[in-house]
C-alpha cells in the first residue's frame, strides 16, 4: 500500500513542469516580513542581522560583546531591546550604561513588548553566535586551507599548512566550547520558560488587573521575596521538601487541634477575612474557608505553595483562597486589613526558627484593632529527667570508643540541644513555666528572655538532663476552647521535647530544689537558631539549637 501511494505521488509531481515548481517555491518564499528598525536611529533594514551589521559599523555596537558582558539569555535580550526602544536611547547613552554593575533592564516589566510587531523580539541570539562561529571557521578554512600528501603511512604537509591545521583545531575547540555554553543557556531558558508557563497557567483565571506585588485567587505568584531569600534560603528550602509537610499533617495532635478549634467555632470565622502565615499545604486555609471565612490569603515562601494551589483547586476552594508566594515582610496583600491571623509557627522549644517574628509583623501591619491571632497564647515549661541510658549513649560513650578515649567530644556533644521523645516516667521534678506569650499583644523583644526557675525533685534520683516543651492555647473569643501540650505527659508530637544534657549527672534527694536562671536568645550569626543558657548551683551551661 505504501509503495502504491509513493508511486501516485511521483506521478503527481511529474504533472508539474519545472517552471510551475519554481513558481511554487517562489510563492512560499515571498512571505512579507516587516522591516527591522535600528536600535539607535530611524533607519530600517530587511532583517535583524542587517541591523546588527549596521549598528556595528555606524554605532560601534557589537551585540556579541554586549551579550557576553551581561550574560544575556533570550529573555535578557528581549528585555534589552524593549528597554532601548522604550527609553529612546542613543548609542552613546547605551555605552554609558555599560559601566553599571547590573543591566538596567533586569525588571520583568521589560518583558512586555514595546512594539509587538518588532521583528527583533523574534530573533534568537544563539543564531547570531552560531553564524559568527561558522563565519570564523569559513574564513580560517579559506585563508589557511592545507594540502597534505599521503606517503605510505605518513601524512606530510608544509609548515604553513601545519600552522593552519592547528589554527583550525583551535577555532574548532572554541566553537565547541561556545556550543556547550549555548546548550547550557538553552537548558536554563527552558527551565525559565517552564516556571513562567506554570505561573501564567496559575494566573490565567484572574487576569492581569493587579500589579505584580499582589496575589490572586487561583495562584498568581508574587516573587517579591526573591532578593531577600538568600539569607533564609536553607530555611525555606527545607520547607520545600514534601516529607516535612507529610510529617506535620500526620501529627494528629497538631492538625486536629487546629481543625477542632476552627470547625468548633464557626461564629469566629464566619464572613471574616483571614491571613494564613506560612500556609504550607494550605490545610489551615482550607479549614478556615470551610468554616465560613469570607476569604483567606495564604502566604508562603517555599515551593510547597505550588502544591497548595493544586490542592485548593482539587477541593474546589480556589475561589475562597488567594495564594501569595513570597516572604511576608516583602509582599503586599490585596487587602489593607484582615480580621484573623492563623499560623502554625511553632518550632522546637517553641521559638526555634523564629517564624513568630513574621506573625508579629503581619499582626502589626494587617490585623484590625479588634482582630485576633490564633493560637493566641503559648507557654514554655521546664522539667528535669533521669535517663542514664540516654546519658550513656550521648555522653559517657566518648570515654571508650573502640578502645580509644575521645573525652574531648563530650563538651561538643553536650552543648548541642537535642530533640527526642522523653517518657513520662523519666521526669523526676515538677514543672516550671518559664515563659508565657500572649501572641495577640507580645512584641519582638519578648522572644528573647531571661527567666528564673525552681524545680522540686519528686524522688531520690540522679538528674541527667533538663527538658523543655510548650503548650498551645486557642481560647480568645472561642466558645469551644482548644489546647494541646508537647510535654512528655501528653501524646507525642513531631515537636517532641528539647533535651539539655548535663556533662555530669546530678545526685538529688526527694524534696531538693534546683534554682537557677535560664536565658534564651537568638544567635546573631543565624537569627533562626537559639542559644539557651542555664545557670544554677554556681555553674553555667550553654546550649545551641541549630
Amino acid at each position: 500500500m505504501a509503495s502504491e501511494q509513493y508511486a501516485d505521488d511521483e506521478e503527481a509531481l511529474e504533472d508539474f513542469d519545472d517552471d510551475e515548481l519554481d513558481d511554487a517555491w517562489i510563492e512560499t518564499d515571498e512571505i512579507d516580513t516587516p522591516p527591522t528598525r535600528c536600535l539607535f536611529c530611524e533607519k530600517t533594514f530587511p532583517t535583524p542581522d542587517d541591523v546588527f551589521s549596521h549598528c556595528e559599523i555606524e554605532h560601534d555596537f557589537r551585540l556579541l560583546k554586549v551579550c557576553e558582558k551581561w550574560k544575556l539569555d533570550c529573555f535578557g535580550f528581549i528585555k534589552m531591546v524593549n528597554f532601548i526602544r522604550s527609553q529612546g536611547l542613543s548609542a552613546a547613552s547605551f555605552k554609558d550604561l555599560q559601566t553599571t554593575a547590573s543591566p538596567p533592564w533586569s525588571s520583568d516589566e521589560f518583558m512586555k513588548p514595546y512594539d509587538p510587531e518588532d521583528p527583533m523580539l523574534q530573533y534568537d541570539i544563539d543564531d547570531l553566535e552560531d553564524s559568527t562561529t561558522e563565519s570564523q571557521l569559513g574564513i580560517t578554512t579559506d585563508l589557511n586551507g592545507c594540502h597534505p600528501t599521503l606517503e605510505g603511512d605518513l601524512i606530510t604537509m608544509t609548515m604553513q599548512d601545519h600552522r593552519a591545521f592547528f589554527e583550525r583545531l583551535r577555532v574548532a575547540e572554541e566553537a565547541s566550547q561556545r556550543a556547550e555554553e549555548n546548550l547550557q543557556r538553552v537548558l536554563e531558558d527552558m527551565e525559565n520558560i517552564r516556571v513562567r508557563t506554570r505561573e501564567l497557567m496559575l494566573h490565567q483565571s484572574t487576569g492581569d488587573s493587579e500589579c505584580s506585588s499582589r496575589g490572586h485567587t487561583g495562584g498568581h505568584l508574587d516573587n517579591a521575596g526573591e532578593d531577600a531569600l538568600e539569607d533564609d534560603d536553607p530555611y525555606f528550602t527545607s520547607y520545600g521538601h514534601f516529607s516535612i509537610h507529610e510529617e506535620m499533617l500526620k501529627d494528629r495532635v497538631r492538625t486536629e487541634s487546629y481543625r477542632d478549634f476552627i470547625y468548633g467555632n464557626p461564629v469566629v470565622f464566619k464572613d471574616k477575612v483571614v491571613l494564613d502565615v506560612g500556609c504550607g499545604t494550605g490545610i489551615l486555609s482550607m479549614f478556615a474557608a470551610q468554616a465560613g471565612a469570607h476569604h483567606v490569603y495564604a502566604v508562603d515562601m517555599a515551593d510547597i505553595i505550588y502544591q497548595a494551589m493544586d490542592i485548593a483547586r482539587e477541593n474546589k476552594l480556589d475561589d475562597k483562597i488567594t495564594f501569595i508566594k513570597g516572604k511576608l515582610e516583602d509582599i503586599t496583600l490585596p487587602v489593607e486589613k484582615v480580621d484573623i491571623i492563623i499560623s502554625e509557627w511553632m518550632g522546637y522549644f517553641l521559638l526555634f526558627e523564629s517564624m513568630l517574628d513574621s506573625v508579629l509583623f503581619a499582626r502589626a501591619k494587617y490585623l484590625k484593632h479588634d482582630g485576633v491571632v490564633y493560637p493566641d497564647q503559648c507557654t514554655i515549661s521546664l522539667s528535669a529527667i533521669s535517663d542514664p541510658d540516654m546519658h550513656m549513649a550521648h555522653v559517657t560513650y566518648w570515654e571508650d570508643v573502640y578502645g580509644f578515649q575521645m573525652s574531648c567530644m563530650k563538651t561538643c556533644v553536650v552543648r548541642e540541644a537535642s530533640v527526642e521523645v522523653v517518657k513520662q516516667e523519666r521526669v523526676v521534678t515538677d514543672t516550671c513555666v518559664i515563659k508565657d506569650l500572649d501572641v495577640c499583644n507580645c512584641g519582638i523583644a519578648d522572644l528573647q528572655f531571661t527567666a528564673n526557675f525552681c524545680l522540686t525533685v519528686t524522688r531520690d534520683t540522679t538528674i541527667t538532663a533538663f527538658i523543655g516543651y510548650f503548650d498551645v492555647f486557642f481560647h480568645k473569643s472561642a466558645e469551644q476552647k482548644v489546647e494541646f501540650s508537647t510535654g512528655p505527659h501528653a501524646t507525642p508530637t513531631h515537636w517532641k521535647q528539647t533535651v539539655f544534657l548535663l556533662d555530669q549527672p546530678l545526685q538529688c534527694s526527694k524534696g531538693d530544689t534546683i534554682e537557677g536562671v535560664l536565658t534564651c536568645r537568638k544567635n546573631r550569626k543565624d537569627p533562626r537558631s537559639l542559644i539557651i543558657t542555664f545557670s544554677f548551683d554556681g555553674k553555667t551551661f550553654t546550649y545551641n539549637m541549630e
